[in-house]
């Protein structure tokens, strides 16, 4: 009889145990969830602003609109990433989509600043002014959420991969996260430095 009590106590420990790390699981996937919730308010935000913007240079730069059309479509596949990537933050493909939909449009921003150079009236005009300090605002606070997140993900997939949790996250199917990395041109590019 006592070793029966033994039993069902051990056995009753393993439960517990799985329960805990389940429940672990499930706080730090809500996490990352959460995380990519601030990331959804600061990318909204950024799509939001870009039709206002095309509106504001549209009346400048009449010769150059296929740049113009080239930045919509390349707000509209990123609004189509982030609703996709908004459906299951968790998701690594999801969130990879995202993040190249992302470079794309920011690369195809920058080419429309490049080009609004070489129009002083448009550069000096209030509206395209205040977009573009709008603009460069949001782009810091989405690179504040996308660390939060991050942190979020290597958290979460840690807990994920850790033995024994592996065992637990495996039997339920507790997929890895992805780190949301937004590739852009200027991350790369080396600034020339002369002393001369």
């Amino acid at each position: 009889m006592i070793s029966f009590l033994v039993f069902l106590g051990v056995i009753a420990a393993i439960v517990l145990w799985a329960i805990g790390i389940y429940n672990r699981l499930i706080n730090e996937r809500n996490r990352v969830r959460n995380a990519f919730a601030q990331i959804d308010v600061q990318l909204t935000r950024r799509h939001d602003l870009i039709p206002n913007l095309v509106e504001a240079v549209k009346g400048y730069m009449k010769h150059e609109r296929e740049t113009l059309e080239a930045v919509i479509k390349a707000r509209n596949v990123a609004v189509s990433a982030l609703d996709a990537a908004k459906a299951d933050p968790s998701n690594a493909k999801a969130i990879q989509e995202l993040g190249a939909s992302e470079g794309a449009l920011g690369s195809i921003l920058g080419r429309l600043f490049a080009l609004s150079e070489a129009y002083p009236d448009l550069k000096a005009n209030q509206n395209m002014m205040q977009f573009q300090e709008e603009l460069a605002s949001t782009e810091n606070k989405v690179a504040f959420a996308r660390q939060a997140f991050n942190d979020s993900v290597l958290g979460y997939n840690n807990s994920a991969e850790n033995f024994p949790n592996s065992i637990i996250a495996n039997t339920f199917d507790f997929e890895l996260a992805s780190f949301l990395e937004i590739d852009s041109e200027e991350k790369r590019d080396v600034p020339d430095v002369s002393f001369t």
